[in-house]
């Protein structure tokens, strides 16, 4: 499995977001391309202590209940729910989003673990550093895939 902190694992991620182009198309789901980018970044940011999140007591309790089933996953399901935090409608700049995401990516390369401000998750809970990663990691091929490359 990829890490997200290993930079040749995102210097792949990195070459994948480079073959996007603002006309890419989903293969599945309502997201352009633009939109896929700004929404990649979020959970980043989050983990970066950047952006707070909170999820209600129910939402927290079906998040350990899922926790394991998703993470132990070999990928995420299309069209999976996300939290409305991280959903994007708005039309982005397609170089800014790709630079913006590529940034991040590049953050995890530079401070490895220590790029993880918050070990809990608002759905899942505490969460290790190597279930950040694999989630991360995931998630990047997931919305990569959905565009095709």
């Amino acid at each position: 499995m990829p890490s997200i902190y290993n930079k040749t694992d995102n210097d792949a991620f990195i070459a994948r977001i480079e073959q996007l182009t603002p006309e890419s198309k989903a293969l599945w789901g309502k997201m352009t391309v633009d939109q896929m980018l700004s929404h990649c970044q979020a959970p980043m940011d989050f983990a970066f202590g950047k952006i707070p999140m909170k999820a209600n007591f129910l939402m927290r309790l079906i998040g350990k209940l899922v926790r394991n089933k998703i993470l132990n996953s070999k990928e995420y399901q299309k069209n999976s729910p996300t939290a409305p935090a991280f959903i994007r409608k708005e039309v982005y700049d397609f170089e800014e989003a790709k630079k913006g995401l590529i940034e991040r990516i590049n953050t995890f390369s530079e401070l490895g673990q220590k790029a993880i401000k918050t070990t809990k998750h608002p759905f899942f809970g505490e969460m290790t550093y190597e279930e950040w990663s694999k989630m991360h990691t995931m998630h990047l091929d997931h919305h990569l895939r959905q565009f095709g490359v």
